[in-house]
């Protein structure tokens, strides 16, 4: 392997350092909730794993649980009872939501300097426009890998393949944004020819949710590899059936770049990192007023 590796757990630990240093210099708790609706496993394993990054960092944590069947409006009554709770500084709604729920009207619903995850119209048309906001998760920490990898985004060129609106779209617009300064290419899959774009950038980002989306001839050396991607495929050597691999081929692709995350360890340990970042922000801001 020739490129250096990009680790997601060690740059997640230091900034959590700093985060707990910026909760106990605080005179008012942060308080972080999120609304869990059903219990789908992968669901009710990362609200665990938010409530136990709060308690290490020293913030107040509150879970709530709705059953599969409840009612869009009983959740977004819960929404706006947290809007009007002064223990709390941030909401999160725990997705995806059963199907009968819109999750873009419960979204729509948590008051917008609570938005600790960046997903309402409100902080993402902010992002768009380049005002001050929550940004969201994710690629909040993909962008903090990519300067803890050592990489100047200014004047580089960078290739997003994949458009959704809580990776592709938003981490294309913080890559572009003033401050940043790269010029950003966004792909997806009806993109032809896609290795063509991908040979041209100093630093690619895939998050499509599908494996060997990119593989070691599709890139230039030297480039920086951000892989969001986190999908289970079968491996009878391995006790539980199967084995976790990222969007991108690891191995062809580690021969080639210069530095490049991996799958787990990578992106991964970011999100609940940025989301604690959000929420101390938010009791920063409701502390000053």
């Amino acid at each position: 392997m020739g490129a250096k590796l990009i680790d997601g757990k060690e740059l997640s630990a230091r900034l959590r350092v700093e985060i707990a240093a910026g909760v106990a210099a605080l005179a008012t708790r942060p308080g972080l909730a999120v609304i869990l609706v059903g219990d789908n496993p992968a669901s009710v394993s990362y609200v665990t794993a938010k409530e136990r990054a709060c308690a290490e960092a020293g913030m107040y944590s509150r879970e709530i649980r709705l059953p599969a069947s409840a009612t869009e409006a009983e959740v977004v009554a819960q929404v706006a009872a947290l809007n009007r709770d002064d223990a709390i500084h941030g909401i999160l709604v725990q997705l995806p939501l059963p199907r009968h729920i819109r999750e873009q009207a419960v979204v729509a619903a948590i008051a917008p300097d609570k938005d600790v995850d960046g997903f309402t119209p409100v902080n993402a048309g902010k992002l768009m426009i380049g005002e001050e906001c929550f940004l969201p998760c994710t690629p909040h920490g993909i962008v903090k890998l990519i300067e803890f990898a050592g990489m100047e985004t200014q004047g580089k060129h960078a290739v997003v393949v994949g458009r959704s609106n809580i990776v592709g779209k938003p981490v294309a617009a913080l890559l572009a944004r003033k401050g940043a300064d790269a010029t950003v290419t966004l792909c997806h899959s009806a993109t032809p020819d896609l290795a063509r774009f991908t040979r041209a950038a100093d630093i690619v980002v895939v998050a499509t949710g599908r494996p060997n989306t990119l593989t070691g001839d599709m890139i230039k050396p030297g480039a920086v590899v951000i892989d969001v991607g986190v999908n289970r495929i079968p491996d009878p050597t391995r006790p539980k059936g199967f084995r976790l691999v990222g969007d991108v081929d690891f191995a062809g692709c580690a021969e080639v770049a210069g530095a490049i995350t991996p799958v787990p360890g990578g992106v991964g340990p970011m999100t609940i990192t940025m989301l604690l970042w959000n929420t101390l922000e938010s009791a920063r801001r409701h502390a000053a007023r």
